[in-house]
């Protein structure tokens, strides 16, 4: 970052650079320098089709959609769950296309943390790329989190369904948590080896296993719901307006599909990054997309009582909606061991992104006891201290539903909102900086850059807005939004840290490297 401090912000990559006659330095001690600008120090044993289970089993987006099923029905009934994902669907398509660009400009496991500190350029890009990495952290320590009480509800849920008279407690959830996030750090710090092979079952689990239930959930009512409860007949529970109800519920298909950045955060252990990242994005969105959309529409036909579902005393409601549907203790069991085994990979993948995300804000200083937190076993092919600090965090998150289920929700609820900033954090000083200091990759936006942009950015803000509305009125403490109080927040927690100790002791990423290594690979690929 020094170097790049001493020139002017008016530079393009290519005159950071040079005239190209003195071939940049690629390597440190006899290693090989990185995209990201750091020595490799991660097995390169993901492939296009691992990269891509990957993307698919941390959205896990069908059986989010599902999960969620109780809450967002407010919005809406069926047919505001089914719309509202479209809507979600194709504001988000212009921030993937945005983030497919950028990873695979510059395939970095920092993510828009570092994209961040590019974009905007030698003066503003160590404070920008600092605070876009933290926003971005905590998004997704929330939404870790999330998942992994959701597995816990799930877990506990199929142990009720043949133990009716059991009264579930606050405190047999938090220990099923417990339980899931040990095992869990087990098997990402010592199978880590065979983890892209999880994630290829985890692939066939989320398509294969969305078909059946797709199919079992079609086939199996005596009486299916009517077309206009599944399309039409939109039930407003909030006390908003028709309009301010539905752009409300977007959240919902935003959680659903909004997972763009996850297996950015894999780049440095993909050998064809630039090329299979975007493929990845794409497949996320689309794939996701479609198995939730039509997991939906085959739900809603098979539910005759969307009441039951929302005042279920389960811990899971998607078991009553299940149990509706088919009519059968056994299929509801056998439907919601398909989501067991679809949590599996989608809660491991996300503790590689979360830990690979902590560990790459600590090579660069930017974290508390950041020479602790930026090591790596390189014969585990993992950074352990950086994961198991992020199991910590997660259980200790999920201690506050001893307290209060309401704050839980309302923490795991922020991912959207810190995570979609962060994104736009780091997309506006690209089109600011007239999107000139990201080289170019394989996949590029070329003329349409910055109009896919400007859309990504007022998107977010519009729907960032809409969503810290209070989720129903009048307003109670059961009902607020606490959205905005956790965004403010954490940003007050990172100016902070970024006072305390970033502002003297953190120099940023290596930007010049990242810029100087990702221009010679391009000018390389442009020569074959």
């Amino acid at each position: 970052m020094a170097e790049l401090e001493k020139k002017e912000s008016t530079e393009t990559p290519e005159e950071l650079l040079g005239t190209g006659e003195q071939q940049p330095v690629i390597s440190l001690e006899g290693e090989i320098v990185n995209a990201s600008g750091h020595i490799d120090q991660l097995h390169r044993q993901y492939g296009l089709l691992s990269i891509c289970g990957l993307a698919l089993t941390v959205d896990n987006a069908w059986v989010v959609l599902g999960t969620s099923l109780a809450i967002s029905v407010y919005n809406g009934g069926a047919p505001g769950v089914i719309w509202e994902l479209w809507v979600a669907a194709f504001y988000y398509s212009f921030i993937n296309a945005s983030i497919a660009e950028f990873a695979s400009s510059v395939p970095s496991s920092g993510g828009v943390y570092h994209w961040a500190s590019i974009t905007a350029g030698p003066k503003w890009g160590r404070p920008v790329g600092f605070f876009a990495g933290s926003l971005n952290y905590f998004g997704w320590l929330f939404d870790l989190a999330s998942i992994a009480y959701i597995m816990s509800e799930l877990v506990v849920q199929m142990y009720v369904l043949y133990h009716p008279d059991h009264v579930i407690k606050a405190w047999n959830l938090f220990v099923g948590l417990i339980v899931i996030i040990v095992l869990c750090l087990a098997v990402t710090i010592f199978f880590n080896s065979s983890l892209s092979y999880l994630q290829q079952f985890g692939l066939f689990v989320i398509t294969v296993g969305g078909i059946i239930t797709i199919i079992v959930l079609a086939a199996m009512p005596d009486h299916h719901a009517s077309n206009s409860f599944v399309w039409s007949d939109f039930e407003n529970n909030t006390g908003w307006s028709g309009g301010v109800a539905f752009l409300t519920g977007v959240l919902n298909g935003a959680f659903t599909i909004g997972t763009p950045d996850a297996v950015t955060h894999m780049a440095e252990e993909l050998p064809n990054p630039k090329t299979d990242l975007p493929k990845a994005i794409f497949a996320q969105i689309g794939l996701g997309w479609l198995f939730s959309w039509l997991f939906a529409i085959a739900l809603f036909y098979g539910v005759s009582d969307l009441t039951a579902v929302q005042t279920s005393n389960g811990s899971f409601p998607l078991a009553e909606a299940f149990s509706q549907a088919t009519g059968s203790r056994g299929a509801t069991f056998g439907l919601l061991f398909i989501v067991f085994l679809a949590l599996i990979p989608c809660l491991i993948g996300t503790f590689l992104t979360v830990g690979r995300t902590w560990w790459a804000l600590a090579r660069d200083n930017a974290t508390p006891f950041s020479t602790f937190f930026s090591r790596v076993n390189t014969r585990l092919s993992c950074p352990i201290e950086a994961t198991l600090f992020t199991g910590i965090l997660t259980i200790a998150l999920g201690a506050i539903t001893l307290g209060s289920k309401t704050a839980f929700n309302d923490l795991a609820g922020s991912f959207i909102v810190l995570t979609s900033v962060s994104y736009a954090v780091t997309i506006l000083p690209h089109m600011i900086t007239k999107r000139k200091y990201m080289p170019v990759g394989p996949f590029n936006l070329g003329r349409f850059g910055y109009l896919v942009n400007g859309c990504a950015v007022f998107f977010i803000i519009f729907f960032d807005i809409f969503f810290c509305f209070p989720f129903a009125l009048p307003t109670t403490t059961s009902t607020m939004n606490y959205n905005s109080v956790i965004f403010v927040g954490v940003v007050v927690l990172t100016a902070f840290w970024w006072f305390v100790h970033a502002s003297r002791k953190y120099e940023g990423p290596n930007v010049a490297k990242m810029v100087e290594v990702n221009m010679l690979e391009a000018r390389r690929a442009s020569r074959v």
